[in-house]
């Protein structure tokens, strides 16, 4: 099996646990899986459902209902394991609330979400590898 279908098979069966660690290769496979859907549901707006609602095909009026729930349903998953993430380096899920600083924020999650996992055992728990 791939890794990202074990990455993305953990995270959903973790679905909205903010306890525990998470690897980088878990996060980032999980991180592209989320891209690759939003990509597929955009087109599935573009193509399928502006014209099932009157529009031309990818019209910017006919919005993006299918994207829109996509990332509703991936909300809770995103933010569960990035703070997953964040404890396998051996810092609290807080430190995403530091997104809402325009740019820096961002800009200092991705250098975290970048650092190699503690090893061994943390305060969060012990490594946990994709199964």
């Amino acid at each position: 099996m791939s890794d990202i279908s074990k990455a993305t098979r953990t995270v959903l069966s973790k679905y909205a646990t903010f306890t525990g660690r998470a690897t980088r290769p878990e996060f980032w496979w999980w991180a592209l899986a989320v891209f690759g859907i939003n990509i597929v549901a955009q087109i599935i707006d573009g193509a399928l459902v502006a014209p099932m609602l009157g529009f031309t095909a990818f019209q910017a009026e006919a919005g993006q209902p299918i994207s829109i729930l996509v990332m509703l349903a991936l909300f809770l998953p995103n933010i569960a394991v990035a703070a997953r993430r964040l404890h396998d380096i051996g810092r609290s899920g807080w430190w995403l609330l530091i997104a809402f600083i325009p740019l820096i924020g961002v800009l200092v999650l991705i250098y975290f979400y970048v650092q190699p996992s503690d090893q061994g055992s943390n305060e969060y728990g012990a490594p946990e590898p994709l199964t």
